[in-house]
């Protein structure tokens, strides 16, 4: 039996795979959009999970350094240090910094730490040029992505910080590339102003600001104690907002994504129906381009079932090659986003599925004009 489709496609096959090529780089897009999503998802937790810590002191009645300013005084550490149950305990700093670079300023999300202090926030699975902080000055850990080289000196404040190694992968719950500096220079770069302003304020009689402050204290906790135990008692005593692990998971990933992913969500939905109809046009313009030939087969008695299975394995293959034309485009591309892009097969398949339920959408089109077709237009016409 001939294949209508196939001898169909095979008269017209450029204009077929150019059509095909523009629908799958639409679809290509929208791989992109949930890779991007994806992206956000593992971004949230990369210093989360280098961490590795069981709980986030913060300031009363605030949601933590990543969702809202947070200020607690240095020597909380030590108080949670001797609470009952907790291992290990030490004050952290965050803050946004712009780095100059032969490039351009670049956007940083500073991490402040005591480099003798019993938790390290640097991954050394991550570290793969030089090492560690080793002082308590001027010493810096950056990201690959900042550009930064080993032994570059970088001016930041009224101070010059070396950098002394380099990470990969690392990068705040924002997607910022991120810095590691020690937490006193961490303090003197977020809590303390220039001379100037320090003289002005004296003039007005406002009190010098304290350093000696974090965005927060990280504590593991013993093994046989309860995690949410201890941190009850915290919140009880200490008058301090506490987070488990998995809290502070759950804030960034559900709570400050959230918004994030309805836009993205939306997106994508948008382009899925702009493919739909896309497609849709294309096999309407397809079967108007030939309803003089669907005419003439409708004359010699060519049943609608025939003419239609036609239309509906063009619009499938139009829409199956668009799906891997989409693929190709977007694994061409997704490397060269400036934030992470995750694809993963799971979502490919999703896709797949969406594109064959969007093509046979799209058919009813083309089966419409064909079914109403009249078969006397082919006289003469």
């Amino acid at each position: 039996m001939i294949n209508l489709a196939q001898k169909d496609i095979a008269h017209t096959l450029g204009k077929f795979i150019v059509t095909s090529m523009g629908v799958g780089m639409l679809l290509g897009i929208v791989l992109i959009m949930i890779g991007v999503y994806r992206g956000m998802i593992i971004d949230a937790k990369v210093l989360l999970d280098d961490l590795n810590i069981d709980m986030w002191v913060v300031q009363e009645n605030t949601l933590g350094p990543f969702a809202e300013a947070s200020r607690i005084h240095e020597d909380m550490r030590n108080t949670i240090k001797v609470i009952q149950g907790v291992d290990k305990a030490e004050g952290l700093t965050f803050q946004n910094l712009q780095l100059p670079s032969k490039e351009g300023e670049v956007r940083v999300f500073a991490v402040g730490f005591d480099p003798f202090g019993k938790i390290d926030p640097i991954n050394p699975k991550r570290l793969i040029q030089g090492r560690g902080l080793q002082r308590s000055h001027y010493e810096m850990v950056v990201t690959d992505k900042t550009g930064f080289h080993l032994g570059d000196q970088v001016p930041i404040g009224r101070d010059v910080y070396s950098v002394v190694g380099i990470t990969h992968g690392t990068v705040s719950s924002g997607g910022d590339p991120l810095v590691y500096v020690s937490l006193k220079d961490a303090q003197e770069l977020q809590f303390l102003y220039s001379n100037a302003r320090t003289r002005n304020d004296r003039a007005r009689g406002i009190k010098a600001l304290n350093s000696h402050m974090i965005n927060a204290v990280v504590a593991t906790v013993k093994k046989g104690y309860n995690v949410n135990r201890v941190a009850e008692d915290i919140r009880q005593w200490k008058h301090k907002s506490v987070y488990t692990a998995t809290q502070e998971k759950t804030l960034l990933t559900k709570n400050l994504i959230k918004m994030a992913s309805k836009q993205i969500g939306m997106f994508t939905v948008i382009l899925v129906v702009v493919s739909t109809i896309i497609i849709a046009l294309i096999i309407y313009t397809m079967t108007l381009e030939k309803i003089k030939e669907i005419s003439i087969m409708k004359l010699i008695g060519l049943p609608n079932r025939m003419i239609v299975k036609m239309i509906m394995q063009e619009t499938l293959l139009m829409g199956i090659l668009a799906f891997v034309f989409a693929n190709l485009f977007a694994h061409l591309i997704y490397s060269k986003f400036p934030k992470r892009v995750v694809l993963e097969m799971p979502d490919a398949w999703i896709l797949f599925l969406v594109v064959i339920l969007a093509s046979i959408l799209a058919s009813f089109v083309g089966v419409r004009k064909v079914i109403h077709a009249d078969p006397a237009s082919a006289i003469g016409g």
